[in-house]
This record gives C-alpha cells, structure tokens and sequence, in this order.
C-alpha cells in the first residue's frame, strides 16, 4: 500500500464554518454551492476536495458518480463539472436533500442527476435495483464520504457496503473513500491495491479500476 503525507499544507479557508461552498475546477468551477451549515452534514474540507479531485479528476470524466452520503452534493458536483456524464446522490437528511436539490437547478444539472432522499445502507440493500439502478453502460466512478465514526461504528457495515458496490460496479470503476486516523486502511479489501495519501485529519484512499484494451 502506498503511503503519501502532502509537503507544505496550508491554512484553508474552507476550514471555517461557512453557508457557501465554491466548485474548484472544471465546467463549472466558481460556481457557488449552498450549505445550511447544519453541523450533522460534515462538508468535505476545501483543501482535501481540490487535493482529491487533483488525483482523480482525470479519471472521473465519461464515468458516473455514485456519491453515497452526499451531504452538501460538493463532490458529486465536482465531479460532474470535470466531465463525470450523471451523478446519483444519497443523503438521509431531508432539509439537506432539499438544499440538494436547489443546487441542483441552480447548476442546470437536473437532466444528469439523480437524489435519493433516505440512508445509502438501505439504498444499497433495497432500492439500488429499481427505480435508481446507476447505468451499467459505463464505468463508475464511487465516492464513500460518511461520517468518520461509521467507520468504527458501522465498520462491518460500510466494508459490506464498499464490497457490495465494487461488485456490481462495471469494469473500469474506481473507488475513492475518506475517513481518518480512526480507520485502518488495511482493513480496506486488498489494501495493497490502494494509494493512502493523508490531509489531516482526512485520509483518503484511492483505488482507480483498469479498462480493458
């Protein structure tokens, strides 16, 4: 497994409680995201989302995002500005959905994705099959953002759920996880296969699929 530590980290800006979230890069960088600023929706730092869309950025294009505890949608718009063809977004607090959803007009990005409004556990479980099945055309590009402590409360749960979506996932996907120093990363499925690089307190594993020739 191959372990990064960034040189030179600087303050962030985005470190702060803030109600506005910027797009870094791609079609759509500089647009403005709207973020309640409810404290159970834990925004992805703005240091750590530019630094892991640096890395996977390139991959994401003619991909489709699954970001699967989406909060304020930051990511899976990131992703879709930098050429990711449809996104699908699980989050499980309703007023946050709403906000979603709002920012999803506001960006003209409703003919290319999708908001499920209920818990990504049970989604996975029950719904991914029906009315929200992600196309199996093309390769996906997934994102696992949750709650840091799920993964030592829910540990078995979210192994279960990264193993269930790797599985159904065409050939060609990647997979992208942040959690922090809570979470071993070699209790990530092949860890070898993984590039660990930290942006305390985040880390973040990558594991970019391969496509056939």
């Amino acid at each position: 497994m191959k372990r990064r530590q960034p040189q030179n980290q600087k303050n962030d800006p985005g470190d702060t409680e803030t109600t506005k979230l910027r797009i870094i890069g791609g079609s759509l960088g500089g647009q403005v995201v709207t973020y309640s600023g409810d404290p159970r929706t834990r925004p992805m730092k703005n240091r750590v989302r530019e630094a892991m869309f640096n890395l996977v950025g390139p991959w994401v294009k003619e991909t489709y995002t699954l970001d699967l505890f989406a909060g304020t949608g930051a990511v899976a718009f990131e992703s879709l500005s930098r050429g990711s063809v449809g996104a699908l977004l699980v989050e499980k607090h309703f007023p946050t959905v709403h906000l979603i959803n709002e920012n999803v007009r506001h960006l003209n990005l409703e003919a290319v994705t999708q908001v499920v409004a209920g818990d990504a556990f049970h989604w996975v479980e029950h719904r991914m099959a029906d009315e929200f099945a992600p196309p199996q055309d093309v390769p996906w590009s997934l994102f696992f953002c949750p709650p840091y402590s799920f993964f030592v409360d829910r540990k078995q749960e979210m192994l279960d759920m990264m193993h269930t979506l790797t599985q159904r996932a065409p050939v060609g996907s990647h997979v992208i996880v942040e959690f922090d120093k809570q979470f071993d990363p070699q209790n990530l499925p092949q860890p070898e296969l993984w590039d660990v690089r930290a942006y305390a307190p985040a880390i973040l594993a990558v594991k970019r699929g391969t496509r056939p020739e």
